[in-house]
């Protein structure tokens, strides 16, 4: 399966004006505004002709995942960015149906929030004892003093939507698989914002033109 992605990241954060020399200040990431910081990642099966699918179901609620755990849910932002994908899917020609009925596509959505904890290693350096006034390696006759590592543990935290579309026209039987045909994936800043639904959304669905049932 040959997959294209896209990647729309809606801020330049260096521009190189006149020589074409560019610079950044340290803190460049920090004035970004919430729209600035926000990326769109897309990708897609190139053999498929999405116009070839008419109907879609989007079930009524979100998977939570977090880590190697999942759960259903149905709470706070939730329920409006599920209804804003029914209409941006319904306005590029899919009609939404019910689960029981044999629709073309389905629709996943996923609310991952994924937490890691890593460790860096700070070793003492010799040449500290220079600083002190011990001349460095070799200051004290010869012997070099034995310095342990010292350790600092950090967490990252990584939270964004992730919205799938799968062929439930052509499953594929034999290996008992549902083919993700489509796939995008929100991350950034304010994408969590009640206020920021509609306009996350239409940007990615910009991105994916070639996602209409009426072309």
């Amino acid at each position: 399966m040959k997959i294209t992605f896209q990647i729309l990241l809606w801020v330049s954060i260096c521009v190189g004006i006149g020589s074409g020399i560019s610079s950044c200040r340290p803190d460049s990431l920090k004035d970004l505004s919430p729209e600035e910081s926000q990326v769109f990642i897309t990708n897609r099966d190139r053999s498929v002709n999405f116009a070839n699918y008419k109907t879609f179901s989007l079930p009524d609620s979100v998977i939570a995942v977090s880590n190697d755990q999942s759960q259903v849910s149905n709470t706070g932002l939730e329920p409006t960015f599920l209804n804003r994908l029914a209409q941006e899917l319904t306005s590029r020609g899919y009609q939404r149906v019910n689960r029981r009925a044999n629709a073309d596509l389905g629709v996943a959505v996923m609310l991952i929030n994924n937490s890691y904890v890593g460790v860096s290693s700070m070793p003492f350096s010799p040449y500290y004892l220079d600083y002190w006034g011990y001349g460095g390696l070799g200051g004290w006759g010869g012997f070099g003093p034995y310095y342990p590592n010292y350790y600092s543990f950090y967490q990252v935290s990584d939270t964004y939507w992730m919205i799938q579309l799968l062929d439930l026209k052509s499953p594929n039987t034999a290996d008992q698989e549902l083919n993700v045909i489509w796939q995008a994936q929100i991350r950034g800043s304010g994408i969590f914002d009640a206020n920021s639904v509609n306009t996350i959304l239409s940007r990615v669905f910009e991105q994916s033109s070639y996602l209409r049932a009426n072309q």
